[in-house]
């Protein structure tokens, strides 16, 4: 599948890139493939991946990053790079700056199973992580891959304001839970946490609501004045750190804190 630049690809603009797959400094990852710029979830924690495309300038403004842009020649590029660094990589991140199963635009989904399945053709493992709906398609691929969901709340009032475009909380859950009964592996990626003056919640709902995955990634909220506000935020964050961990060692599920999550007194 290539489109070629500047047209649209049902509704989303067309670009091209001169790569694709590099390897990312994210402390979990090792490669990675980001074939859309910008996202249309609209994020507003704020987000990283749209302060960082805003700075070096990707994307004008909010309303910019909120169309996506879909890399055209994204397998063209990939059937190359693929080859030349297959023996260097461990694994391959789908994505770190932009939604793979975005919502509203099948064009990402499809294309994003294309790579997966050329990532399965050499035998490369890869992970996936969406606030979006996982397709039931990856249950055909690789028994090795990871599909994971994003689901730092179950409070739909949350997400309204801080994930305006992403799919519900419950409908990205239940495509999770679909995989996990196909036997896939499955995680889940509960960052950025949030402070109870944001919203208050349970965490151990969230937990019990993903029991069955086969690994959790927690991790607090960044570049957020509320969670600076809130007295006693690193407590907090410690004590939320005790939590999953205890949880996991309790399920046996593999977990990573993220760095500066818990800063020890």
């Amino acid at each position: 599948m290539v489109f070629p630049e500047g047209i649209r690809c049902g509704y989303m603009k067309i670009i091209q890139r001169k790569s694709l797959l590099y390897k990312t400094g994210v402390e979990y990852g090792d490669y990675t493939i980001n074939h859309v710029l910008g996202c249309s979830h609209g994020c507003t924690y704020p987000c990283y991946a749209f302060m960082m495309a805003r700075r070096f300038g990707r994307v004008r403004d909010y309303n910019d990053w909120l169309e996506p842009k879909l890399v055209g020649n994204s397998i063209e590029l990939l059937k190359k790079e693929i080859p030349r660094y297959q023996n260097k990589i461990k694994s391959v991140h789908l994505c770190f700056t932009t939604d793979p199963f975005m919502v509203g635009h099948p064009e990402v989904q499809e294309m994003s199973l294309e790579i997966i399945g050329l990532l399965d053709h050499y035998g490369i493992k890869c992970t996936a992580l969406t606030k979006g709906i996982l397709p039931i398609e990856l249950s055909k691929f690789d028994a090795k891959h990871e599909w994971g969901v994003s689901l730092v709340s179950l409070d739909e009032g949350f997400r309204k304001q801080y994930e305006p475009f992403s799919s519900p909380y419950d409908a990205r859950a239940d495509s999770l839970l679909k995989l996990h009964e196909k036997r896939c592996k499955t995680w889940v990626s509960i960052e950025p946490y949030p402070t109870p003056n944001i919203v208050k919640q349970d965490l151990m709902s969230i937990l019990d609501k993903v029991s069955y995955v086969d690994k959790i990634i927690f991790g607090r909220l960044h570049y957020n004045k509320l969670v600076a506000a809130y007295k006693g935020y690193q407590a907090f964050y410690n004590d939320s750190v005790d939590i999953v961990v205890d949880f996991c060692q309790h399920k046996d599920i593999n977990y990573h804190i993220k760095a500066r999550t818990l800063v020890e007194s």
